[in-house]
């Protein structure tokens, strides 16, 4: 039987998602989105590129959550977008009150889906989702990690004018300015990258990538990411559908891993079927240690604004 995947959100990153999938031809689409015929006619777009493209997906449009039921994996990009000059934070409270709607609505519908949030400010949205969905731990992922490594890796890539598949980049943390690049572990063809370039040229791309999506939006002006960030998604995705066992930085609850409990923070995991089953503690430095203590700070001071708003 084909997978059922919901994608929330029929913006660009989710009607990008949507596209991407649908050219997998591996799962059936159900885009949904509260702005009327938004959804519809984007599925029935896609539906239509199906016989050019030779993918026989199926696409339903829709603005409410009937047609979700029973989803193997349902994405939440729903909420505002970053404008120039906003920080994740500036977002905090809109985007808390649509992730919980739309999370109680898949909740009682696909009881046993996996969520993966891709609303910002990412990780405190996770984790909002987790605590109203309920679900178990390995089935709420935000994805974070896997757009950061890919930025990260693109600007390493072009600073040495090498081919991106020779690069593996790799982020900790939260997804925003407090992120962790860890240049000790970014490779090109298995060589650490603080043996390829100069100390300052590798602190330059740490920031460069700490600062990636302020620097779109800054370009977009009236938008943010959604090539970048729907791949990212997909990555997971096809992590999870075909039980890849794929390691990846995604932001998952952790319970004492890195001296973190009670936090999604982001992470190396392995992708699989099941969501998350393992998560990968690796050796930090003192100061890469203390530096993602202090992203995880920041997401738990996002936390408990959010506590503060509930109560």
């Amino acid at each position: 039987m084909r997978k059922k995947i919901t994608v929330v959100g029929a913006g660009m990153v989710g009607g990008t998602t949507a596209q991407r999938l649908a050219e997998k031809n591996y799962a059936d689409v159900v885009l949904v989105d509260i702005v009327e015929g938004l959804p519809q006619g984007k599925a029935l777009d896609l539906l239509e590129s199906g016989p050019i493209l030779g993918y026989d997906t199926h696409l339903i449009g829709t603005n409410g959550y009937e047609e979700t039921a029973n989803s193997d994996i349902a994405i939440l990009t729903s909420g505002v977008a970053r404008k120039p000059g906003m920080s994740r934070d500036d977002l905090l409270y809109t985007n808390m009150d649509i992730v919980r709607g739309v999370t109680q609505e898949i909740a009682r519908r696909s009881p046993n889906c996996i969520l993966i949030v891709v609303s910002n400010p990412l990780d405190a949205m996770t984790q909002l989702a987790y605590e109203v969905s309920r679900f178990p731990k390995q089935r709420v992922i935000g994805m974070a990690g896997a757009l950061d490594s890919a930025r990260f890796g693109t600007f390493i890539a072009r600073e040495l004018d090498v081919s991106v598949e020779d690069v593996n980049a790799f982020v900790l943390g939260g997804h925003g300015d407090t992120m962790v690049p860890l240049s000790r572990y970014s490779t090109v063809a298995g060589i650490p990258i603080t043996e390829l370039l100069p100390a300052e040229r590798v602190r330059a791309i740490e920031q460069r990538a700490r600062d990636g999506g302020a620097e779109i939006v800054s370009l977009l002006k009236t938008g943010s990411a959604y090539y970048a960030p729907s791949a990212a998604i997909v990555q997971m995705v096809d992590a999870i559908v075909s039980d890849k066992k794929k390691i990846l930085p995604c932001a998952v609850m952790l319970e004492g891993e890195y001296g973190i409990k009670g936090l999604f923070v982001g992470v190396p995991v392995k992708l699989g079927a099941g969501g998350v089953e393992a998560i990968f503690e690796i050796q930090l430095t003192a100061d890469e240690h203390a530096s993602l203590q202090r992203s995880a700070a920041a997401v738990a001071e996002l936390v408990e604004k959010m506590k503060t708003r509930t109560t």
